[in-house]
């Protein structure tokens, strides 16, 4: 499937996704960023226990085309990283929005999640 978008979860124009579950929140990079990027060879995760600022760099994606920064979409506490990217980093192509999810987070300001796109917004881009 190219570029599917899902319903239920939030985007950026970064092309970072998040699914809210109370104030924890899951995110990854979208299916859209994985095509571009092609093949996921690594995944650099933040640390456990780490406050995060909304916009800054949450971890790095390299791909056998590039490098590229994912940047957090919400402020908050990592409180999970998917520690299966570390042996097996092309999950994120085979599967963005399940078995590829990079981190969770502990929001710390709930009406962030107010700035981010919907679904039918996020197609238009």
């Amino acid at each position: 499937m190219t570029d599917e978008v899902r319903d239920g979860l939030k985007y950026t124009k970064t092309h970072e996704w998040i699914k809210l579950v109370g104030n924890k929140a899951t995110i990854g990079i979208t299916d859209h960023a994985q095509h571009e990027l092609t093949d996921i060879v690594f995944v650099e995760l933040p640390t456990v226990g780490k406050d995060i600022k909304k916009g800054e760099e949450l971890c790095v994606v390299e791909s056998v085309k590039s490098v590229s920064e994912v940047y957090a979409p919400v402020s908050g506490k990592i409180t999970t990283v998917n520690n299966k990217l570390d042996d097996s980093p092309e999950l994120i192509n085979s599967s963005p929005y399940d078995d590829g999810w990079l981190v969770e987070i502990e929001l710390k300001d709930t009406a962030e999640i107010s700035m981010l796109i919907d679904p039918t917004a996020y197609k238009k881009l």
